[in-house]
């Protein structure tokens, strides 16, 4: 490590397009924010720019992080085409934002295609990147696809667990560039004081019944059955339990579908007591309502990355993680009423005080943090560039 290397840090730029993945970068940004070595340039995109999704880069700048670069490039369309052309929108930022940055290493997290934009720039303009949550699968997305395609545009790869590891190093990686770190999310989560269940209903303005479902549904970007349909499926099995349960939903994201989920949801809970949609709860009241759940029912990757360190039973309904690691405390079900019943009473019977997340124990910050300082040279973050094929028989 070169000793003027606090005189002249290393510029890591960090994307971020949502509330989900801000919480599990959040640990990773506020390391590299107090680094000596480096100096965090902040890049907002996709929904954090969005009043429809809650205007979400307030609570980045609300917690002490410098707003660097905004990459507005969210269309308000709920179509593919809408999805495509965001995309390409992206790239045009992108390219705008890292000129003007000139970061020496891009870290990104995760699979939306607002990321999949951010690092298709930063390879053009020899950016190395820093990936974390790579090799996990997800069959009922296009998120698979995009995810294991920044893998191969991205230089240092920090996957969440052991098996993401192996099938990063499957297509090709060196595997001494590959880092089994766990989930920075789980970091936050040890990280943050929670709410009682008291607490939770005061700051949310409500009064909450003794058993409390928290909801988060999105789109199954590769599944042909229709939105309204599934909506029905899932809003009919919650429908069970309206008069001795509150139901808290979170909306859902803006992949294509989105919108009319949450549009759905609004009508559903329009006409119903005991339930609410939020836009966004930030971090501590979204962690504490995990907590203070009986279920988390839908498909969102918190349920399985975030509810087994707060000991909250899943039930994790169709595709949309179909393939990705899971602690015991996960229900899966099809997208059907009584499917989705018969997991609820599962789950609602579990003990889940001795789950075991398999995505760590909530120091995968540092393990990052230990890497990059490695990397905190110009001329070895640049070495990374240029890649080889690590084949099967490499290293034998």
């Amino acid at each position: 490590m070169p000793e003027l290397a606090a005189k002249n840090p290393i510029r890591i730029a960090v994307v971020t397009g949502s509330r989900a993945d801000y919480g599990l970068l959040y640990s990773v940004m506020r390391a590299i924010d107090n680094e000596p070595l480096f100096e965090l340039q902040t890049v907002i995109t996709g929904m954090h720019l969005s009043a429809e999704f809650g205007d979400t880069y307030k609570t980045i700048a609300a917690d002490g992080f410098d707003i660097n670069a905004r990459v507005d490039c969210l269309l308000s369309g709920d179509s593919p085409v809408a999805t495509a052309k965001s995309m390409g929108l992206g790239v045009i930022g992108f390219a705008e934002a890292l000129r003007s940055l000139s970061p020496n290493m891009l870290l990104v997290l995760g699979d939306r295609f607002e990321i999949f934009a951010a690092v298709q720039t930063a390879l053009i303009l020899n950016i190395p990147v820093a990936h974390i949550a790579g090799g996990d699968t997800t069959e009922g997305a296009y998120d698979e696809s995009l995810r294991h395609s920044i893998t191969k545009m991205a230089h240092l790869h920090f996957a969440t667990n052991e098996q993401a590891a192996q099938r990063i190093q499957q297509l090709g990686e060196n595997p001494k560039h590959v880092f089994n770190v766990g989930s920075p999310g789980i970091d936050l989560i040890v990280q943050t004081p929670l709410l009682s269940k008291l607490q939770l209903a005061e700051r949310l303005n409500t009064k909450l019944c003794e058993k409390l479902f928290l909801v988060t549904f999105h789109p199954t970007t590769l599944d042909a059955t229709d939105v309204e349909q599934q909506c029905h499926e899932l809003t009919g099995a919650l429908d069970h339990y309206r008069h001795d349960c509150s139901v808290l939903i979170t909306k859902a994201n803006a992949d294509a579908g989105g919108r009319r989920i949450n549009q759905l949801l609004a009508d559903y809970i329009s006409q119903r007591k005991n339930t609410m949609i939020v836009t966004s709860m930030g971090q501590q009241l979204y962690y504490s309502a995990i907590a203070a759940a009986d279920v988390v029912i839908g498909n969102s990757s918190s349920g399985l990355y975030e509810a087994p360190t707060l000991k909250t039973p899943t039930v994790n309904i169709g595709d949309r993680q179909k393939g990705r690691l899971r602690a015991h405390s996960v229900v899966d079900c099809g997208i059907d009423k009584e499917q989705i019943l018969n997991a609820i009473e599962i789950a609602l019977k579990m003990d889940c005080e001795d789950i075991v997340n398999p995505y760590g124990d909530g120091h995968a910050s540092e393990k990052i943090m230990t890497t990059l300082r490695e990397f905190a040279d110009k001329n070895r973050l640049n070495g990374l560039l240029k890649k080889h094929f690590y084949g099967l028989t490499d290293g034998k």
